[in-house]
């Protein structure tokens, strides 16, 4: 997958009715089909691939998902393709697979972010709790993320004056502080103030600076 595959993917927007869905990357065609199988029996969609690579290629997006991979495969190995989904700035909540659990391979798995390492051959329920789980995460992670990109998408409908003033609102100044530090009236902060709220959608002082703060605005900013 190119740079500008990867960003194509995540423009891709789902509804809030996507379905959930399960990758499953195995170049074991037994264990791989093993997988689906049990998926597809909880009623959830699923997609098998052969290969990291094929996995890439393919790969178009949906939200959410869960990914389940082996450790050990032709090619990329499954740690290196959580790796590459870093990379490509792809979340995504995996489960490891592996016949051969070690300290190292452990600690790489969750260091890459996977939910958890299970031993093959592991019992049915206990992969089946762990990839249920695994979609609740990546559900929690989708939902914080839309919400983030929408008040991102609010945000850049702020003049640049308008910008400055949440700023300082954020900073906990009060009209007439920020009147003197940009050298304008206070009626002139107050009509940017009220234009704020409009188009951030607030309704108090302290849902905007919970807005702000939680797409970092006051991060990089000092009075």
């Amino acid at each position: 997958m190119t740079q500008n595959a990867a960003s194509d993917v995540l423009r891709t927007s789902p509804t809030a009715t996507t379905p959930p869905i399960v990758y499953v990357v195995d170049d074991d065609a037994l264990a791989r089909k093993s997988v689906l199988v049990l998926v597809q029996s909880m009623g959830m969609p699923v997609e098998g691939f052969a290969s990291a690579e094929e996995f890439l290629d393919c790969y178009d997006g949906h939200r959410p998902a869960c990914l389940v991979t082996d450790v050990r495969m032709l090619g990329m190995s499954g740690l290196e393709l959580q790796e590459r989904l870093e990379f490509l700035g792809i979340s995504m909540a995996v489960v490891v697979l592996t016949a051969h659990a070690s300290t190292p391979t452990t600690v790489r798995a969750m260091k890459n972010g996977a939910l958890t390492l299970l031993e093959k051959p592991c019992l049915d329920d206990e992969l089946w709790e762990a990839i249920r789980l695994a979609l609740l995460a990546d559900k929690r992670n989708w939902q914080s993320e839309s919400s983030r990109e929408a008040l991102l998408d609010r945000l850049a409908r702020l003049t640049p004056k308008e910008h400055v003033v949440l700023e300082h609102i954020v900073a906990g100044l009060a009209n007439k502080q920020i009147a003197r530090k940009l050298d304008v009236s206070v009626r002139t902060v107050e009509n940017h103030r009220q234009k704020i709220f409009h188009k951030m959608q607030a309704d108090s002082v302290a849902e905007l600076v919970k807005m702000a703060l939680a797409i970092g605005i006051s991060d990089d900013f000092e009075i």
